[in-house]
């Protein structure tokens, strides 16, 4: 019989899981390649064979997305998988275009056969998009969970940058962990606010064996979910947080209104800064396709430790990455901020930009005159602190989700910005989990 030959087009994280949990130990298909997408300096490297499994001796070669019709031509490629999230249905299915008319197939895989299922229970918190306020949600739902006595432990959505055989399954408990698996800014973003709270994340590459490992020590799995993409594990509760700043997106938007379609309970976030007819809007949307799910209204509030450096001061701004780059948003936390005590101007980076910072810009030109907290590699924090260090901004409004003064020197003066969920009136998260906090 003929293999299948397949090439699996992602981002180093759920195209990954997608070949754990459909491809791998397969003798009737074969993956030929990975393309990278979305993240920096993550292609030209290999799926190590380790990782990959038997029928793999050489690994499976990554290499980068735009390479994908000469890859499907050369290597007569049957199938093209698509394997990562926060797209437009418009660049969604331009892709497939892509694909077919390279001669190959174009498949979507459902969440039924790549979810797995945990001993333990499994709230999962997911998006429509990127920056809607997931993170703090999560956070929320962790602590109602551990004041109610459970065992929570988080698993995160990956984000294996590194030495994946090293990364097959991660732990953080401590701080440190996070040097000793030489993490990211975005990584850190991510586990840190976790970790100072209490809470131990699990994340890595191989997500079977991060969740065996997982519910050793939990009472609950609680899913910390990345982008707008689905969950890695069968939820028994789902929680998917809205934006009224992007209404509209929740319904097109891949594969956020799966997301939206599969909630349990819905997050309408950012009640406080959005228009109340967007937000009308955003009902009447999640009413057409989600009508019997619980909606709660919340908002994130910001609060600064140094509000009197930022009335009528020269400004930059810096915000959590993702949320610019491949999230779309032009402002944040630190740009609210900003606005609420009274900057007198916004500066924008971009003449001040050097390196790998200047080639964010240009990749994603429509981030507008916000700095993202881009910071894949020691190459990139460098350039990053140049840049801030090489603006003529009197103050530094720093609104990643982690305290960037901890990761670059910043020798200017500084603001930090930060932001938890507050939901508002009835019915509040309390509600959504009355089950699980009993």
């Amino acid at each position: 019989m003929e293999l299948k030959r397949i090439v699996i087009i992602g981002a180093a994280g759920r195209d990954f899981h997608n070949f754990n949990t459909i491809y791998r130990g397969r003798d009737d298909v074969r993956v030929i390649a990975f393309t990278a997408a979305q993240i920096p300096d993550i292609d030209d490297r290999r799926y190590p064979a380790e990782l990959a499994g038997p029928g793999y001796p050489e690994g499976i070669p990554i290499h980068a997305e735009e390479d994908l019709p000469a890859l499907i031509r050369e290597e007569n490629i049957n199938e093209v998988v698509f394997s990562y999230s926060d797209i437009s249905y418009q660049a969604l299915m331009n892709k497939a275009a892509i694909a077919m008319a390279a001669g190959a197939d174009f498949k979507l895989i459902g969440p039924r056969d790549t979810m797995l299922k945990s001993v333990k229970p499994v709230i999962a918190v997911t998006a429509v998009r990127t920056g809607c306020g997931k993170s703090q949600t999560t956070r929320r739902v962790a602590e109602l969970l551990t004041r109610a006595g459970r065992k929570v432990v988080v698993i995160r959505h990956p984000m294996p940058y590194g030495n994946l055989v090293e990364q097959k399954v991660q732990r953080f408990a401590e701080l440190d962990d996070l040097r000793r698996y030489n993490c990211t800014i975005e990584e850190m973003e991510e586990y840190e606010p976790h970790i100072v709270r209490g809470n131990v994340v699990y994340a890595g590459v191989d997500y079977e064996a991060i969740l065996r490992e997982a519910e050793q020590e939990a009472d609950m799995i609680l899913w910390d979910g990345g982008n707008n993409d689905l969950s890695f594990y069968k939820p028994d509760y789902q929680v998917t947080v809205v934006d009224p700043l992007r209404v509209g997106h929740e319904l097109s938007y891949y594969p956020g209104e799966i997301n939206l379609r599969m909630a349990d309970a819905i997050v309408l976030n950012k009640i406080d800064s959005a228009d109340p007819e967007d937000i009308d809007e955003l009902r009447e949307n999640i009413r057409m396709v989600n009508p019997s799910a619980l909606v709660l209204d919340a908002a994130s509030p910001v609060t600064v430790d140094k509000p009197e450096l930022i009335r009528d001061a020269r400004v930059l701004v810096v915000e959590d990455g993702p949320t610019l780059t491949h999230g779309g948003m032009t402002y944040g936390a630190g740009v609210i901020a900003a606005q609420k005590f009274g900057a007198r101007e916004l500066v924008d980076p971009r003449p001040f930009t050097v390196g790998l910072i200047s080639e964010t810009f240009a990749i994603y030109p429509d981030i507008g005159q916000i700095l993202p907290a881009m910071g894949y590699g020691e190459e990139q924090m460098t350039d990053l602190a140049r840049t801030i260090d090489n603006s003529d901004a009197e103050v530094v409004i720093i609104g990643t989700p982690i305290d960037l003064r901890r990761i670059i020197e910043i020798r200017k003066e500084t603001v930090r910005v930060t932001y938890d969920l507050q939901v508002i009136g009835k019915p509040d998260l309390t509600d959504a989990l009355t089950s699980y906090l009993s």
